[in-house]
């Protein structure tokens, strides 16, 4: 390359520079939901139930630390608590494995598990970065019939959790 077309490449890249510090950082578009027993954002994702935008970003339900709502108070995936939708209950037993995708595993504080507002089980993550498949195995004796989990993913460095809602018929 010659010296006259170093300098002014050179010069380009000088004057670009500050122009690129104020474009905004692109957000991660994936995270995480749980696929079995399939989440709510599962059956969308696979087409068992007629869904909108959550059917091409099942992992994506994400909202403020706190809430108890399957779509985690957005109100693009409001669909995720409507419970009139025709939901699939999986059959399971009394003790149930919750498998986790993540597609961009964040460090996490807790994943919480939750039947009728009442929580069931904790599981602490430390503030540590989990695998991109993870399993919780969770004791339901105390339900029967067709429940709705609400899992919740706390995590650990921002002030959201990731939500997925489960419909179960425990026992049957």
């Amino acid at each position: 390359m010659s010296k006259k077309r170093k300098v002014t490449a050179a010069a380009v890249g000088a004057a670009i520079a500050p122009l690129l510090v104020g474009i905004p950082a692109g957000t991660a578009s994936a995270h995480g939901y749980v696929n079995s027993p399939p989440s709510r954002q599962a059956q969308c994702a696979e087409g068992t139930i007629e869904c909108g935008a959550i059917k091409w970003e099942p992992h994506s339900v994400e909202g403020p630390k706190g809430l108890m709502s399957c779509s985690g108070g957005n109100s693009r995936f409001a669909e995720l608590d409507d419970d009139s939708k025709g939901w699939v209950h999986t059959p399971v037993g009394t003790t149930v494995n919750f498998d986790w995708t993540l597609t961009a595993p964040h460090r996490t504080s807790t994943w919480e598990y939750f039947i009728g507002g009442n929580k069931v089980a904790t599981f602490d993550q430390g503030g540590q970065q989990p695998p991109r498949q993870l399993s919780h195995t969770v004791d339901l004796s105390g339900y029967s019939g067709e429940q709705t989990v609400l899992a919740r993913w706390n995590v650990a460095d921002t002030a959201n959790a990731f939500y997925a809602c489960i419909d179960l018929n425990i026992g049957g």
